[in-house]
């Protein structure tokens, strides 16, 4: 006689929730492990700094009386728009290449709290970013300023307005990063958030003159805008008709603008299925 036993399902064994050093640890392996990343940084980092040595070399204006700080030989538009361009779109790609690829369900399988997951991406890309910034900032000023020597050009880094241009084309890449994110998040598609980050952070600003308040306002609330005024050693003139942006005005700029977008970021992914 057979004697039938009922069996019991077995109840998988949770393991403890994921740490936010190990999101972190993940993140920057997904980062370095890409052979295009370390490129494209060198890349960038060559572009920045040798642009600002052609801008140096191309200027021949000799100097008159005691040495200046030459903004934009130091911080040239053409290195520094290319830089807004190339961290912005590598931001955006921490982020789309995983819903393109598929491994954001798996990411979400593996780790419930996608806050936390878009939030490592956004510390690992700050990090990264700033690191980048600061050797772009740093390489432009010592670039420029051993070319202006030879014409007794050169200003040390403690001459005024130096620091506060340094820090700020520093900080101008995990900012742009840090936008292109959550550009990233919001659009999840790899054509649009690029269109988009190029036209918010580089296009838009054009659009718009300092001649009318109304215009001046949604100029001096951009990211380009604001690098822009924070290079500039230069107090606005008090007889000019312009409006002028602040610097106090670009710094909060500088800092609204990424932590806007890595909370809109929070946000969406953690309404919004994968």
């Amino acid at each position: 006689m057979t004697t039938l036993t009922s069996v019991s399902p077995v109840t998988p064994v949770a393991g403890p929730p994921a740490r936010f050093r190990d999101l972190l640890a993940s993140e920057w392996i997904k980062m370095r492990s890409l052979r295009s990343t370390p490129w494209t940084i060198a890349l960038t980092l060559l572009f920045v700094v040798g642009s600002a040595a052609v801008a140096t070399l191309a200027d021949k204006a000799p100097p008159s009386g005691p040495a200046e700080f030459l903004p934009f030989d130091a911080y040239p538009a053409a290195g520094y728009w290319t830089l807004i361009l190339v961290a912005s779109s590598m931001g955006a790609l921490t982020v789309v290449s995983e819903y393109s690829s598929g491994l954001i369900r798996t990411t979400t399988v593996a780790v419930p709290a996608r806050g936390s997951v878009v939030l490592a991406k956004a510390a690992v890309t700050a990090v990264l970013w700033t690191a980048v910034g600061t050797a772009a900032s740093t390489g432009s000023f010592l670039v420029s300023q051993a070319i202006l020597d030879r014409h007794h050009a050169g200003v040390p880094i403690t001459h005024p307005g130096v620091f506060r241009a340094l820090v700020a084309s520093a900080l101008l890449a995990p900012v742009c990063a840090l936008v292109g994110l959550g550009l990233g998040v919001l659009l999840r598609h790899a054509a649009g958030t690029m269109v988009t980050s190029v036209f918010t952070l580089l296009m838009l600003p054009t659009m718009f003159s300092e001649s009318n308040r109304w215009s001046a306002d949604i100029k001096h609330a951009l990211v380009s805008a604001a690098w822009i005024r924070l290079v500039q050693p230069w107090e606005p003139d008090p007889d000019s008709l312009a409006y002028t942006a602040t610097v106090p005005g670009s710094w909060i700029v500088y800092t609204l603008w990424p932590l806007i977008a890595v909370a809109l970021a929070v946000l969406v992914v953690r309404r919004r299925d994968v």
